[in-house]
């Protein structure tokens, strides 16, 4: 039986008439709610920030309710791009675009609105994905063995077929999350 427990939800701003999105979430249970009571750093936080020194209570507003895991990771990733992120020009103060990198599409290349954010998302679910995988394995995991676990290897010509993992630990170990073992071929994740 499939767990159909998860919502997708919109934080809005009610400084502006309509009051227009400035975040888009999956969650179950109260999640929705708890940006509001726990108000961190983020820019979704300095924007709540904002709201209630204005005067002004966030809207929180249950788009989609009913849904499994699968469907809300979809919803949501499809609002985000079709909303986008402050970070190209969008709503969204969601953190979907890692600090770094470029918002410019190469020359002659045509970015369609929302692809960018699209691939931002599924970037951060395998690099989650992977930082679990060797979470459960304290000995370390090797790239082959990462690339195999989790249906990563190309069967595109030639033999290099783990090249997707290898740049997700690359940018794991950039981003502090993992590290080598003792010098072996093997990634750990790095406990904080």
């Amino acid at each position: 039986m499939t767990d159909i427990a998860y919502y997708i939800y919109a934080l809005k701003d009610p400084r502006q008439s309509p009051a227009r999105p400035f975040y888009i979430g999956k969650g179950t249970g109260t999640r929705a709610w708890d940006h509001v009571a726990r108000v961190d750093e983020t820019r979704k936080g300095k924007r709540i920030q904002k709201i209630h020194a204005a005067g002004h209570d966030v809207v929180t507003s249950v788009l989609a309710d009913g849904l499994s895991e699968i469907q809300a990771l979809k919803l949501e990733a499809e609002l985000i791009s079709a909303f986008g992120t402050e970070s190209t020009g969008g709503l969204l103060t969601n953190s979907v675009i890692p600090s770094g990198t470029t918002t410019v599409a190469p020359k002659g290349v045509v970015l369609p609105t929302g692809v960018r954010e699209k691939a931002q998302l599924g970037l951060a679910f395998l690099k989650e994905a992977i930082l679990e995988l060797a979470q459960a394995n304290p000995n370390g995991v090797l790239n082959s063995e990462a690339a195999r676990a989790l249906g990563l290897q190309s069967d595109y010509l030639g033999g290099s077929k783990d090249y997707l993992s290898w740049s997700l630990l690359g940018l794991l170990m950039r981003d502090g999350r993992m590290k080598r073992k003792d010098g072996s071929r093997r990634h750990v994740a790095q406990v904080k």
